[in-house]
């Protein structure tokens, strides 16, 4: 009689609803945002719960089988596509919001709940999950702070790492950690989760997450300013963080992003004349403060200083989420510009329009052809480029290198928000020394020593 394979072994762990194969696998999506490659997996598992992800990786852990982890699979960096050989495991199935602690703003979640799912239940309770992104209604909070997600609120609440409290982690062996802290300070040794807050699923799988909230802020008020240059917007975010109450979010918009996203949407801009640089702001805080008349006497004062040519301030729900829109036309253009380079790099922000104009230089003289759209979160030095449509995958090659090669130049961050995945993993070299890179790979070597869980993925696997 033959010994059980691996299938048959994990089939009896997690039940045949938990693990895909043949057909039910192939009406399954399993490769996320990213243009990189990625093959069928040998089988999708979905774990109901925190023991069946330990009892899945202890089976893989014996038979020393390779697990691509998957979130809501809207990374942009093929962290979660499978390669040849692997097993997917998806946490989509661990969705519930365990507790709510409406006296200390805390609350404890499972890893596959959605971004979106948790703000609304927030709300519902007069708090606010401040963390937000393009991909709310996707992505999961396991894979926000796999990748410490950043999104439009970093000015005001830091990115996802420091919204969290706790984590609980399964280890590629099965073994749990749950370090699910409900408070700041917690100081009994090392803080181990800050190991698996944006290591990319390479040295635990995040199953539970125990997460600070903030005060719900009922008055919220945005507006889009045109700009005569980048040199004003820079004098615009030093002016909004001195006087603004409440700022939040100082968006930038380079005149080529900001055009093509309306074309994209087919919408009118909201604005009368052109501008070489635009910028959204936003600002949220209790009604009672007086936030829309600071919004008001900021954008006054702007005009006046002439850092400010033309703005629109958004009077209806309706008219912010257009507003916001036009920032977050990300997806509609990577439909028409397929297949494209994206970009997700940091600099100072006081070099950002130099890195700009470089790139734009060097970017426009290689590849005349295509789109070169700039646009990114100004109050925290993150910029985003797309770049395309390119015809052959050389091409891309090269303005990959090309942009890589310049972020280094300027001492900045080849991946500001959305991690390193496969895209990026032969450019880390341009943001970590070689010893970063050389203790990043004794982690790994240590915590997962049959290099099972993401393998490939932030560096190449040792062979």
């Amino acid at each position: 009689m033959n010994p059980p394979n691996i299938i048959d072994r994990l089939t009896d762990a997690l039940g045949v609803s938990g693990v895909l194969t043949g057909e039910r696998l192939q009406l399954r999506q399993t490769h996320d945002w990213s243009d990189a490659s990625a093959a069928p997996p040998r089988a999708l598992l979905l774990p109901a719960d925190t023991a069946q992800v330990a009892a899945a990786l202890r089976i893989c852990h014996e038979f020393g089988c390779p697990v691509a982890v998957q979130g809501g699979l809207t990374g942009l960096a093929g962290g979660a596509n499978p390669m040849e050989g692997e097993i997917a495991l998806s946490l989509a199935r661990l969705d519930t919001i365990e507790d709510l602690d409406s006296v200390a703003g805390t609350v404890l979640v499972q890893a596959g709940v959605t971004l979106e799912k948790l703000q609304q239940s927030c709300a519902e309770q007069g708090w606010a999950f401040p963390l937000d992104l393009g991909a709310r209604g996707s992505c999961q909070l396991g894979g926000n702070a796999a990748t410490n997600a950043g999104g439009s609120r970093v000015l005001r609440y830091g990115m996802m790492r420091n919204l969290i409290l706790g984590l609980e982690v399964v280890m590629p062996d099965g073994t749990v950690l749950t370090m699910l802290d409900r408070v700041i300070k917690n100081n009994a040794g090392f803080d181990l989760k800050q190991l698996f807050i944006g290591s990319e699923g390479t040295l635990g799988v995040i199953t539970r997450l125990s997460l600070a909230l903030a005060p719900q802020q009922s008055e919220q008020c945005t507006v889009l300013c045109g700009v005569p240059s980048f040199d004003a917007a820079l004098h615009l975010l030093r002016h909004a963080k001195v006087s603004l109450l409440g700022l939040s979010a100082f968006e930038v918009m380079w005149q080529g992003y900001f055009e093509a996203s309306l074309q994209a949407k087919r919408s009118k801009s909201p604005l009368s004349d052109r501008h070489p640089v635009y910028v959204l702001v936003e600002s949220v805080a209790d009604a009672r403060s007086g936030a829309s008349q600071s919004m008001e006497a900021f954008l006054e004062q702007a005009i006046e200083a002439g850092l400010v040519v033309d703005a629109v301030v958004a009077q209806t729900g309706a008219q912010h989420e257009e507003l916001w829109g036009i920032r977050e036309g990300v997806s509609e253009l990577l439909s028409l510009v397929r297949p494209c380079a994206t970009f997700d790099v940091s600099v100072a922000i006081t070099r950002m329009n130099e890195l700009v104009e470089r790139l734009q230089v060097e970017l426009s003289a290689a590849h005349p052809d295509q789109q070169h759209l700039f646009f990114g979160h100004l109050g925290d030095g993150n910029l985003h480029l797309i770049s395309g449509p390119y015809a052959n995958h050389a091409d891309l090659e090269h303005a990959e290198n090309l942009v890589y090669r310049c972020i280094g130049a300027f001492e900045g961050s080849i991946s500001a928000e959305h991690g390193i995945g496969v895209v990026k993993r032969d450019f880390l070299h341009h943001s970590r020394s070689p010893a970063e890179i050389s203790l990043m790979r004794r982690l790994k070597a240590m915590l997962d020593p049959q290099g099972i869980l993401n393998p490939g993925r932030v560096f190449a696997a040792d062979k």
